[in-house]
């Protein structure tokens, strides 16, 4: 007999060798109906994984964790292939995981899927389910598991075998006629599957590498309740209005086009307005915490990226160089080489740390023309990026500081709850000293560094190795948009390496000089990150204080045309962007309209207005208010945009 130790921490006693769908069974029938596979000492195993000596055993379901559910939509990527198999037989199979959310498999096939091919493919998989194929593991040799594979003329897993070890044992699952190299897990079942829907397809590259085949790959999704596709396919539709690239069009915020390049967008006038408004506000932040603002170019000589160490680290990121006269130039990816030369500039004295250097600055990273997204992911960003040069016993002080600053900003300047946020202690892999600066006592004192800060501030954190910085580690606000991505935009960065490489000095208490330490910051991001992230989270319902346009006046007739101007200059000294609409159409018309554009107010001017000098006030969130007179509906305004609450 052998103890297993369950999640709650009670024990049971099994015979050894049993599997961990036996242990479900034994717990009870109806955990074994819905477990999907199990974590055996932290690793996830399959239902039919033995169990040989005393372990920790998680069962996991579909409703547990992330992992119960990508067994789960593992399965059922295997029933996708073989309906595709079934209906095209000629097809060859590349991959097919599990993802976030739902599932996706790469085919070779001689045409792009239709919505027809789409339907049908659904079909054949809730035949499969209906058949409840019992799903089978098996394993074979290296050289057996080729041969298999090549009798099936199935290339892309010959290759994915040929990559493994000599000595490597290689899984495969069967069910009915179809059987495909995977190492799991599954359910014991097709007909524990119990409601699919296919969602999209698009064309994908052969292990990504754009010079070799081009695959067609079908995005799809499960559940066990057919009700949950309903509410997911609603979730679906909310992300589609959401998109912030949807909205960008919508609200004329921004534009594309091939001839100017793929991940370059433009500004149009709207949101250069709220660019403009979201940068001052920031600066202005920053101004009013002791930071300096600088520019510098966006152009700079290979050197300098040399001695700062982005060269070895992260040239791959970087566009070509540009060779010019006695110079070879490249577009900068970062400012941070920039910024330590402004401080070399002169002499510090410990009196002067810590000092406190910002920028808007646009930099330029090399991004493949498939990964590039709206204003999420570009080829050229706005930086809200800053440097804080401090002695060592300011760090705690004003990394402290930087993490208030980003609370102030995400919650209470734009009301974002503090759920939405995690926070990532990201440390370097310390097996691959290739990707980071070569230094031990360096990182371990970095790293230690920001964990006590962090637990000093009673802030929940996780660790993720491999997450950090070339030069050292860092706190990421990791953040989930509402289209469910996953991104960092405000970060806050330890650095030792870059003042040693570049020789930065001041001079101590003592007399003597002394190397000071870097915080690297960033608040907002990049600026078009962070519009494209509440561009989603508000549906394009940006509050007064950021609209582009906050007022919009509508004269019911011509008459009120005069009055209705007036009306419009006047907000307009006062600091309100305004536009009259004084078109010849019905006001119901002019009101849906500017509903559509998601403006905060309306102000519609009648008769009885002009008479009153007040406007008829219609309110986004509001509705109809009612009749105010002018210079108090101004005033309202004023308070609304200077306490910028969302």
């Amino acid at each position: 007999m052998i103890k297993i130790t369950l999640k709650d921490g009670s024990n049971i006693e099994v015979e050894k060798g049993v599997s961990i769908l036996d242990v479900a069974k034994q717990i009870s029938e109806g955990l074994a109906r819905v477990a999907t596979c199990g974590k055996v000492n932290g690793q996830v195993e399959d239902l039919r994984f033995k169990l040989n000596e005393n372990s920790n055993l998680e069962i996991l379901t579909f409703d547990s964790d992330i992992e119960g559910k990508k067994a789960y939509w593992h399965t059922t990527s295997h029933i996708m292939a073989q309906a595709v198999k079934r209906l095209f037989p000629n097809t060859m199979l590349a991959i097919g995981p599990a993802i976030d959310e739902g599932f996706y498999y790469d085919f070779d096939v001689e045409k792009p899927f239709t919505d027809e091919d789409k339907e049908n493919i659904e079909k054949e998989m809730k035949k499969i389910i209906k058949e409840d194929l019992p799903i089978e593991k098996f394993t074979l040799p290296r050289d057996e598991a080729i041969k298999l594979m090549k009798e099936q003329n199935e290339k892309y897993k010959v290759e994915l075998i040929e990559d493994l070890p000599e000595d490597a044992e290689i899984s495969f699952y069967k069910q009915g006629e179809f059987t495909d190299l995977c190492a799991g897990p599954h359910l014991a079942s097709t007909g524990k599957i119990k409601a699919v829907k296919i969602l999209s397809s698009s064309s994908a590259y052969w292990r990504g590498d754009e010079k070799r085949e081009t695959l067609q790959r079908i995005y799809a999704i499960s559940f066990p309740k057919a009700s949950l596709v309903e509410e997911y396919m609603q979730i679906l539709e909310d992300r589609k209005q959401r998109d912030h690239r949807k909205i960008g069009k919508d609200l004329e915020l921004f534009m594309t086009h091939p001839l100017v390049g793929a991940g370059l967008p433009m500004y149009l006038p709207n949101g250069a307005t709220i660019r403009r408004i979201l940068e001052r506000y920031i600066q202005d932040k920053e101004l009013m915490l002791g930071y300096n603002h600088v520019y510098t170019p966006s152009l700079a000589n290979v050197e300098l990226y040399k001695t700062s160490g982005h060269w070895d680290h992260y040239k791959e990121d970087m566009f070509p160089i540009m060779k010019m006269e006695n110079e070879e130039l490249v577009l900068r990816p970062m400012n941070c080489p920039h910024h330590m030369l402004i401080y070399k500039n002169k002499m510090h004295s410990y009196r002067d740390l810590p000092i406190r250097v910002g920028e808007l600055a646009h930099d330029f990273r090399y991004e493949d023309s498939g990964s590039v997204c709206g204003l999420e992911r570009v080829r050229q960003m706005c930086q809200n990026d800053a440097h804080l040069f401090v002695r060592p016993d300011q760090i705690k002080e004003e990394v402290g500081n930087v993490l208030k600053l980003i609370k102030e900003v995400y919650q209470n300047d734009f009301g974002f709850p503090e759920t939405a946020f995690e926070y990532r202690l990201s440390l370097r892999d310390k097996n691959n000293k290739e990707k980071y600066i070569d230094n031990d006592e360096m990182w371990e004192t970095a790293e230690s560094q920001l964990r006590e800060i962090l637990k000093e501030l009673n802030i929940d954190f996780y660790e993720a190795e491999g997450e950090a910085a070339f030069y050292g580690p860092k706190i990421d606000i990791q953040i989930k948009t509402a289209l469910n991505h996953d991104v960092t935009i405000p970060t806050c960065q330890l650095d030792f390496a870059l003042p040693e490489r570049f020789e930065l000095e001041y001079i101590g208490q003592d007399g003597e000089k002394h190397r000071p330490v870097v915080i690297h910051r960033a608040i907002l991001g990049s600026s078009d990150r962070f519009i494209s992230f509440l561009l989603e989270e508000t549906k394009g319902f940006l509050p007064l204080w950021l609209a582009p346009l906050q007022v919009k006046v509508m004269p019911i007739t011509d008459k009120q045309r005069d009055y209705a101007q007036d009306v419009s200059n006047k907000l307009r000294q006062n600091g309100i962007r305004v536009e009259l609409d004084d078109r010849n159409e019905k006001i119901g018309y002019k009101i849906r309209e500017a509903q559509l554009q998601k403006i905060p107010y309306m102000l519609i001017v009648g008769e009885k207005e002009v008479e009153a000098n007040s406007v008829g006030v219609r309110s986004r969130e509001e509705g109809d208010i009612g009749s105010i007179p002018v210079n108090e509906f101004i005033e309202k305004l004023k308070e609304e945009i200077e306490n910028y609450k969302k």
